[in-house]
C-alpha cells in the first residue's frame, strides 16, 4: 500500500480533479496527525500486520483518478495544526505482484537485498508509504489525467554497465508516481510485515514537516499496524555534514537511534564490530591532542574547541564531548537567523512610523553608547533600557528602537539579540565587525553583573555560529584526511592521528539501520472473547516435482529456507485439517510463489486430521513448523526466482547448491555473475560496482580503484584475469 501524504497548506481536496472518486464510507472526517496511528485512532489495532491494514482501509476514502492502472488507492485527510490551518492528504495505494507482467527484476526487492534479506520469498503485495512535495503531487494529479509526470521509474543504487535497472520503459504512470524520487517521506512494506524507509526530506529541502515529526509518524504508524522489522538507508545530511557521522560521534548511534534504529548491516564487508570499535576510537580522541597538533598549521581550530570548553559548565575533553555539547546547546538555542548577508544596515523606518527617523536615529546611537559602555558583555534588555532612559525620555520609542535593533548593523557594530536559554531574557551585546572576524580576546567568562570591575562574560553564540564552527570541526578533523596527514610530526601520537581517515570510512560505510518491532510472538496464548487463539506457523517447503534442466522430474526434497512465523488463529474446537487449511490459506495470501502450497504435515509432531488442534499442542502458542509442496512444477530457476535475492546472487549460492546437487545438472545454468570483491563482500550491498568482462565477477568500483567522480569504463578486467592473461604467452607453444 502506498501511503502518501501531500502538503495542501490550507487548500482542500477539491483542488485535486477528484471527481470520479465515491464518497468516503464513513463520512469527511478529518485525523489529526499527530495522532493518527495510536492505538484506537482511528481503529483498534489488535490484529497482524495484514488484518491491521484492512482495518485501517475501511475508514479511508477510495479514490479513482489518481492510480489508473489497477492499484486500488484509498485517501485520508489529516490536520497538522488549524491555526494557521495546514492539512495533509494520506492516500493508500495498493501494489499487487502481477505474473503476466513483471519480470523476476520487477518482482524482486533491492532494499531487501542490500539489507540482507535476500532469503525472504517475494510477497504478493508491497504497501508503500510515500509523503510526497507540492511537485510530486502536482505531477500525480498531472499523471492521472494523462499527462507525462516528468519523473522517473524505480530507482536503482547502481551504475553499473549490464546491470538491469528498474527505472526502465516497464514502469507505468503509477509505478513513476510510486517511485519517484522528490517525496518527503517514502517507505514500503511487503506483506509479510518486512519494510524499509527509503527516504526522509525535512525543512532543509522545503518541506513543512520537520524531519523529527516525519520519524514520529513513521514510527507511530509501523507500530500500530505491527510491522516486524524496518530497514533504512541512512544518508541523512544537515548542511553538508553526514548525520551518521555527527552523531556518531557526538551520541555513539546515528540520528535514527532516537526512533531504536540499529546497525543493521555494513556496506564493503564492514561488521558491527568494527563500526562500534570506530565510533569509539572518534569519540575517545583528546581534544588537548588535537589542539597540540593543529596549533600551528590551522589556528582557528583551537580557537573554536577553547572557546566552547569555556561556555561549557563541564569540562570538555574528548572530540565526543565537543560535539555532543554543540548539539545540546543547538537544540537550546532560538532560531533566527544570524548570517551576516541578512543583516540590515541600521533600522529601516517606515513611513506609517509614529517617530521620525531623526528620532529613531538619535535613540540607536544612545543604545549603542549605553552597549559600549558594557564592554562588549552581554546585558539584559531591562538594563539597556534603563541606561538609555537617561537620555531618552519617550520609553515607546525605545521599546521601538530595542525591537528592531536585534541582529542590525549600526556603524562599524553588531547589535546581537538573543535569547539566554537559562534565564529566558532578551539580551543585548555589541560585537565589532570592523574586521572580518570577531576579537576573540573579547570573550571571557560571565562573572558577577552587579561588580563593575568584573571584566568576564560569557561569550554568547547564535545557531548560524554555532553551526559554522560544527562544519569547520567536521570537515578539518574528520573529513579533510589532508589537514590529518599534514599536522602528524612523528611523535607517539602520530598513531591515534592516521586512525582518524579509517574509523571515519567505517562509521560511513555503516548506512542499513533497523528497527525490530514485532518480530516474535508471545509463546503463551490467551483465548480471545470469540473462542479463538493464535498458533505460530511456518512452512518448511519441499518440492517432490523439482525439474532439471534436462527436463526430467527428480523426486527428491528440497529444504528451502524457512519463511518467517505467522500468526494464525483458530476456533478452540478445529481441527488438524481445518488448521492445515488456515495455514494454507494464509501463506497463500503472503507468499507469490506459494499460490498452489499443500500442507501435508506438521514437522515432528504425528497427528491425525480429525485430532483437535488444541488437544495437539502441547504448549499453547508455540511455534510450528507445517511441511508443504507445491502442486505447480517448477524447475530450479523457478524455484531461486521465488525468493528476493536474483538467480545467480552470492546471497542465493546455498538455495542454488541444494538445487543443483538434488538434480545433479551438470548444466551451466548456476554460473551466473556473483559478486566477489577484494573487501571481501559476498552480497550486493547497494554501492556501485563493475563487472569484469571476462569472469563477470563483479567488484565495487572503490575496491579497484575507480573514484565515484568517474564514469565506469566500458571494458574492465579485473586483476585476477589481468595476472592470467599475463601468464597466458608463456603457456602457447
Amino acid at each position: 500500500f502506498l501511503i502518501i501524504i501531500s502538503q495542501l497548506g490550507t487548500m482542500s481536496s477539491s483542488h485535486l480533479d477528484l471527481s470520479g472518486c465515491k464518497k468516503r464510507k464513513r463520512g469527511e472526517r478529518v485525523f489529526r496527525f499527530k495522532n493518527f496511528g495510536e492505538n484506537g485512532y482511528p481503529v483498534e489495532f489488535a490484529g497482524c500486520f495484514r488484518e491491521n491494514v484492512k482495518a485501517l482501509l475501511e475508514f479511508g476514502h477510495l479514490e479513482s483518478n489518481l492510480c489508473t492502472t489497477g492499484m486500488p488507492c484509498w485517501s485520508f485527510q489529516l490536520e497538522i495544526h488549524r491555526h494557521p490551518p495546514l492539512h495533509v492528504l494520506l492516500f493508500v495505494v495498493e501494489e499487487p505482484i502481477n505474473d503476466a507482467s513483471n519480470s523476476i527484476v520487477d518482482r524482486s526487492c533491492n532494499q531487501c537485498q542490500y539489507i540482507g534479506w535476500g532469503n525472504h520469498m517475494i510477497c504478493n503485495k508491497k504497501y508503500h508509504f510515500v509523503l510526497p512535495s507540492k511537485e510530486s503531487m502536482v505531477a500525480a494529479c498531472l499523471n492521472s489525467k494523462g499527462g507525462d509526470s516528468g519523473g522517473s521509474g524505480g530507482s536503482s543504487h547502481h551504475h553499473n554497465k549490464n546491470q538491469v535497472v528498474m527505472d526502465s520503459g516497464n514502469y507505468n504512470k503509477s509505478n513513476i508516481f510510486v517511485e519517484s524520487k522528490g517525496h518527503v517521506m517514502h517507505g514500503v512494506f511487503h506483506s509479510n510485515g518486512f519494510g524499509h524507509l527509503v527516504c526522509v526530506n525535512g525543512l532543509e529541502t522545503g518541506s513543512d514537516l520537520p524531519g523529527h515529526h516525519i520519524l514520529q509518524f513513521w514510527d507511530r504508524l509501523s507500530t500500530a499496524l505491527r510491522a516486524r522489522k524496518v530497514s533504512l538507508n541512512d544518508t541523512a545530511q544537515k548542511r553538508d555534514m553526514e548525520l551518521r557521522l555527527i552523531h556518531g560521534v557526538a551520541y555513539g548511534e546515528p540520528w535514527f537511534g532516537r526512533w531504536g534504529y540499529k546497525f543493521g548491516r555494513g556496506t564493503y564487508c564492514v561488521t558491527q564490530q568494527m563500526h562500534q570499535r570506530a565510533l569509539e576510537a572518534l569519540r575517545g580522541i583528546p581534544l588537548t591532542l588535537l589542539i597540540h597538533h593543529f596549533c600551528t598549521s590551522n589556528r582557528d581550530l583551537p580557537l573554536i574547541i577553547s572557546r566552547y570548553q569555556t561556555l561549557s559548565d563541564h569540562s570538555l575533553t574528548t572530540l565526543g564531548d565537543i560535539f555532543h555539547y554543540m548539539l545540546e546547546l543547538k537544540s537550546r538555542l532560538p532560531n533566527e537567523t544570524s548570517n551576516m548577508e541578512s543583516y540590515n544596515p541600521g533600522i529601516l523606518v517606515e513611513t506609517t512610523c509614529r517617530w521620525s527617523p531623526k528620532r529613531v536615529e538619535m535613540a540607536t546611537r544612545v543604545i549603542v553608547e549605553a552597549l559600549k559602555r558594557a564592554q562588549f558583555r552581554w546585558v539584559s534588555r531591562q538594563q539597556v533600557r534603563d541606561a538609555a532612559r537617561n537620555y531618552i525620555g519617550d520609553t515607546g520609542l525605545l521599546d521601538f528602537v530595542l525591537k528592531s535593533l536585534g541582529n542590525q548593523i549600526v556603524g562599524n557594530y553588531l547589535v546581537r539579540r538573543s535569547l539566554n536559554p537559562v534565564t529566558k531574557v532578551l539580551e543585548y551585546c555589541l560585537e565589532d565587525i570592523s574586521n572580518v572576524f570577531p576579537d576573540h580576546h573579547h570573550h571571557h567568562r560571565e562573572g558577577n553583573n552587579n561588580n563593575d570591575k568584573t571584566k568576564y562574560s560569557k561569550y554568547k553564540i547564535t545557531r548560524f555560529q554555532l553551526m559554522k564552527d560544527m562544519f569547520y570541526l567536521y570537515k578539518y578533523i574528520l573529513k579533510d584526511q589532508n589537514n590529518i596527514i599534514c599536522s602528524m610530526n612523528g611523535d607517539g601520537s602520530t598513531n591515534i592521528l592516521s586512525a582518524i581517515p579509517l574509523a571515519v570510512r567505517i562509521v560511513l560505510d555503516t548506512k542499513y539501520l533497523i528497527k525490530e518491532y514485532h518480530n516474535d510472538f508471545s509463546s503463551k496464548m490467551e483465548l480471545s472473547l470469540e473462542g479463538k487463539f493464535n498458533l505460530c506457523c511456518t512452512i518448511m517447503l519441499k518440492d517432490t516435482t523439482t525439474q532439471s534442466e534436462e527436463g526430467n522430474l527428480v523426486n527428491k526434497s528440497l529444504m528451502m529456507p524457512l519463511p518467517p512465523y505467522e500468526c494464525v488463529s483458530i476456533n478452540k474446537n478445529a481441527t488438524i485439517d481445518e488448521l492445515k487449511l488456515e495455514v494454507e490459506k494464509n501463506f497463500k495470501e503472503i507468499y507469490w510463489s506459494l499460490s498452489s502450497l499443500v500442507v501435508e504435515s506438521i514437522h515432528n509432531l504425528n497427528t491425525k486430521g480429525t485430532d483437535l488442534a488444541l488437544g495437539m499442542v502441547s504448549e499453547v502458542g508455540q511455534k510450528l513448523v507445517f511441511v508443504g509442496r507445491n502442486n505447480t512444477k517448477y524447475n530450479c530457476n523457478d524455484i531461486i526466482n521465488s525468493y528476493e535475492c536474483l538467480y545467480g546472487s552470492s546471497c542465493s549460492s546455498s538455495i542454488n547448491n541444494n538445487i543443483i546437487n538434488s538434480t545433479n545438472s551438470n548444466s551451466n545454468s548456476n554460473k551466473e555473475s556473483v559478486m566477489d570483491c577484494v573487501c571481501g563482500a559476498k552480497d550486493d550491498d547497494g554501492e556501485r560496482r563493475v563487472s569484469c568482462d571476462i569472469c563477470e565477477t563483479w567488484q565495487h568500483t572503490r575496491c579497484v580503484g575507480i573514484p565515484n567522480s568517474e564514469e565506469v569504463p566500458h571494458v574492465f578486467i579485473c586483476t585476477r584475469c589481468e595476472q592470467e592473461i599475463v601468464l597466458l604467452p608463456n603457456s602457447l607453444p
